[in-house]
């Protein structure tokens, strides 16, 4: 919270403000009512009332002139205040000084009149009611010892003490009262400041709200373009990409599973034809999104090259003139800091007519499911493993090993990317991993394969729960 205390100069001349039409009304009372007084000096005491009547009016002439001319002096209203109270409490002194008891004890009502009215009306600070109060004493003290005939009994008996009295109680209401509104102008410039403070902290809040508003538009403005544009891409990839349609115009009993984690996906697949040859790739591009993206699309562009345009049959071969595109198109020397992307990649060559199937592969495995022709029902499970190198720079590259199988009717060949065993999830938050991944294709292998995408796809998803989809998923079946 900003500091709202208001510094004590600012209080205190809010204060004068505050009360100098007050104090400038209340001198200019005090000092005719002084002079009007001289009436009752002229029908009480008027042997004094010559003496009486000069001192009132030097007392108020002085004060006049202060008061009217305090700027050229440079004194405020309270100075000019004291100097009028002062001069009348001067002024009683000596009245007092030269009266018999009687008119003494007239004459003190009139003195703590005086001072009664000063505790109701004038808001000074204590000095000056302490300098105010020993004046009073010490011109009492002085006038009696000159002109008093009174002992000093009769002088405090008959009024005296009555009249200091009145002056203590004075000097306390005047300091009570002065605290009292210096606290409540205090306290009233601190709301303001608070208010001021608040008010400008909400102008400065709106003003980061309508930022941060313009900021957030400007934001949707651009993820919306960005969208849009990676949207597009997909659109491009999705063209790119053969269809499920495809798989199943080349391999009646087939399924591809295929779930990008984003919008784009570095996960693709592949499929050509040619003399009863069926090439068929299951790829995983480094990275996902539109990184991945853009390496499926030198994927496919150089399977396409590699197979349909030089006429490569040697999936190994391919492999090995894909990994040299690779590293030759991304500039890779294997410098510290540059670029090793590249992809993992199973690629497969089935003989439809010799039922023999010829693959390599780049870091993902190979599962064949053989049913056992006996009768028996009896299933064989073969794992074929890869490369454990990428098509791309690697610090050891050495040619992918080419690997040659028979098969027979019903023999169901699965080739995935990593994203599926990968995936984190179950009570656990833990990784599906490879071995539930085999029994679940080996439970279901005797379904028919859109039965067995759609047992894959719901598991994947009940064992995914409320966590993210880490990476692309992409898993492909047939059955020859």
């Amino acid at each position: 919270m900003e500091e709202t205390a208001v510094p004590e100069n600012i209080v205190k001349e809010e204060f004068y403000r505050s009360t100098e039409k007050f104090h400038i009304i209340a001198t200019w009372v005090g000092l005719m009512l002084n002079l009007v007084w001289c009436i009752s000096d002229f029908f009480i005491i008027r042997e004094h009332f010559i003496p009486f009547l000069t001192i009132r009016i030097a007392v108020a002439l002085l004060s006049a002139i202060l008061l009217l001319a305090r700027k050229i002096f440079g004194v405020n209203i309270y100075t000019c205040m004291f100097v009028l109270v002062l001069g009348i409490s001067i002024q009683n002194s000596y009245m007092w000084s030269v009266m018999d008891i009687e008119h003494f004890q007239k004459h003190a009502f009139a003195y703590m009149v005086l001072f009664i009215g000063v505790g109701m009306l004038v808001l000074w600070e204590i000095r000056l009611s302490f300098l105010l109060l020993g004046a009073t004493l010490l011109s009492n003290f002085i006038f009696y010892k000159l002109y008093s005939r009174l002992t000093p009994d009769e002088f405090m008996i008959n009024g005296g003490l009555l009249t200091l009295t009145v002056v203590v109680f004075c000097v306390f209401q005047i300091r009570t009262r002065y605290r009292l509104t210096y606290n409540d102008i205090k306290i009233r410039l601190q709301l303001e400041l608070s208010k001021k403070v608040i008010e400008e902290k909400h102008a400065e809040l709106i003003l980061q709200k309508v930022e941060i508003q313009n900021q957030k538009d400007t934001l949707e403005v651009k993820n919306r373009e960005t969208t849009d544009s990676i949207n597009y891409a997909k659109n491009i990839q999705d063209a790119l990409l053969p269809t499920e349609s495809e798989f199943k115009r080349h391999f009646k009993e087939s399924f591809v599973l295929f779930k990008p984690k984003d919008i784009v996906s570095g996960d693709f697949y592949w499929i050509y034809e040619k003399n009863d040859l069926i090439f068929y790739a299951t790829a995983d591009c480094t990275g996902h999104g539109v990184p991945g993206g853009f390496m499926t699309m030198l994927g496919l562009s150089f399977l396409d090259d590699i197979i349909e345009g030089q006429q490569i049959q040697n999936p190994a071969e391919a492999l090995n003139l894909m990994r040299d595109k690779i590293i030759g198109a991304l500039k890779q020397t294997g410098n510290f800091g540059e670029s090793k992307d590249g992809m993992d990649i199973t690629l497969c060559c089935i003989d439809k007519k010799n039922k023999n199937l010829s693959f390599a592969s780049a870091n993902n495995d190979l599962y064949i499911i053989k049913n056992d022709l006996s009768g028996t029902n009896q299933k064989t499970f073969s794992e074929y493993k890869a490369n454990r190198q990428p098509v791309g720079f690697h610090h050891l590259n050495k040619p992918f090993t080419m690997h040659n199988v028979a098969l027979e009717e019903g023999d169901c060949i699965y080739t995935f990317t990593d994203g599926y065993a990968d995936q984190f999830g179950g009570p656990k938050g833990k990784k599906f991993r490879y071995k539930q991944f085999e029994e679940n294709l080996m439970n279901n292998s005797h379904l028919s394969f859109d039965a067995q995408k759609n047992i894959l796809a719901t598991t994947i998803d009940n064992w995914r729960g409320p966590i993210g989809q880490v990476d692309d998923i992409l898993v492909i079946g047939i059955k020859i």
